[in-house]
């Protein structure tokens, strides 16, 4: 096993646009580490660059302490498991497993202990005569993952490998890859544009925009302090609620009306007049079936209302000042057309009774507000002890 040091980093293409722009991660021996973004971010462009299928512009990549800017793919002794499986179709599974084996001109018997040791693993046994063909999608899943297992190699790369399954699967496999990499404890890096993915499976998240890091932390650390509008729009279904907002005092004024906020988060709010103000949509309640409710609520018309069992999904619109909704149309371009109306979601108690069109009373924990800049998109509140590493902000974690 081995750690993998990517040091500012850059890939341009012939018409000079940089794919990957600088970027610098350390990911430590046996972490997982997940790459994620929206389409197009350079997720996958890095990835390869780390395995060697894509050239560096410029910059330093190390497995262990060794540059390997100028190593052949055969020469990096990485495991790489692709979107589209590629397995060889006219191999049984057996042969699959081994192919890797088969090349290092390894002896049979020591092919034979490695590929039924990776069967167990993976659960093939029964089907290791078969042929791709008659496999289903999590099959052949396992058996590319079996033929990275067999190599014995410093660190696994993955490259979407859930992205042509169906969620079922996805799920399963998502499973599978986390209990296969506990186990074996081997660095992995994991690409991947499936936020609950990134999420659930890594140790850590690297988020990218456009070829840049935007934020390197725990998926806790990502969710509960992003750095910037990107990252705080990005991770989270639905997504945070984003609201015109000015601070007076320790007053905030949204379109729905005036709450009391923290005064840590005034302090740094105070004289900067429009804000964007950021709140999950678990953040809000409704303010019957909250006990204390203090001055922390407002009205307003629950245009949709769609009951879950356990939570209630409450859609209130809003209207948005041009300057801000400008930066939600270029956040939602950013998003891949994930991103955002102007409208609030807000997530309640199942046993809340508001119905569509109702003037509801809505509570908001206003200690878990964000305020961003517009201009900057950068996060005004953000706890940097907790962040993690955020990219041209002093750090302190």
């Amino acid at each position: 096993m081995s750690a993998i040091t990517m040091k500012n980093i850059v890939k341009k293409y012939g018409d000079g646009f940089p794919a990957v722009n600088d970027v610098s991660i350390d990911v430590e021996d046996g972490e997982f580490m997940i790459l994620v973004g929206p389409s197009g971010c350079g997720k996958s462009t890095l990835l390869r660059m780390v395995v060697g299928l894509e050239d560096i512009t410029s910059g330093d990549m190390l497995i262990g302490e060794k540059r390997v800017n100028d190593l052949a793919p055969k020469d990096r002794n990485l495991a790489m498991v692709f979107q589209n499986y590629a397995l060889y179709p006219h191999l049984t599974v057996y042969e699959n497993i081994a192919f890797p084996l088969r090349l290092a001109k390894v002896d049979d018997k020591t092919v034979d202990e490695k590929v039924r040791e990776a069967s167990r693993t993976l659960e093939l046994d029964e089907h290791l005569e078969r042929k791709p063909g008659n496999l289903s999608g999590g099959q052949r899943q396992r058996v590319a993952m079996g033929r990275a297992i067999v190599r014995d190699a410093d660190a696994f790369l993955f490259d979407e490998p859930l992205s042509n399954l169906d969620a079922k699967l996805r799920g399963q496999m998502r499973t599978e890859i986390s209990r296969l990499q506990k186990r074996l404890g081997i660095t992995t890096l994991y690409v991947t544009h499936d936020q609950t993915e990134a999420m659930t499976l890594g140790d850590r998240v690297a988020v990218l925009k456009r070829g840049e890091l935007q934020q390197l932390a725990t998926p806790r650390e990502l969710y509960e302090n992003p750095g910037n509008l990107f990252v705080a729009g990005f991770i989270g279904s639905p997504p945070m609620n984003f609201l015109p907002c000015t601070v007076e005092g320790t007053k905030a004024e949204l379109p729905f009306g005036t709450v009391e906020i923290p005064e840590d988060k005034a302090e740094k709010a105070r004289g900067k007049g429009l804000l964007i103000a950021g709140l999950r949509p678990e953040h809000f309640e409704d303010a019957s079936v909250v006990e204390d409710t203090g001055s922390s609520t407002f009205t307003a018309t629950a245009e949709v209302v769609e009951w879950l069992g356990n939570e209630t999904y409450a859609y209130l619109p809003f209207e948005a000042p041009d300057e801000m909704r400008g930066k939600l149309e270029e956040l939602e371009r950013d998003l891949d057309g994930e991103g955002l109306r102007t409208q609030l979601v807000v997530s309640l108690d199942g046993a809340s009774t508001i119905k569509e069109g109702d003037e509801a009373t809505i509570y908001v924990d206003t200690s878990k507000m964000h305020l961003f800049d517009p201009a900057t998109g950068e996060n005004l509140t953000v706890d940097t002890a907790k962040a993690g590493r955020i990219p041209g902000m002093e750090q302190h974690a």
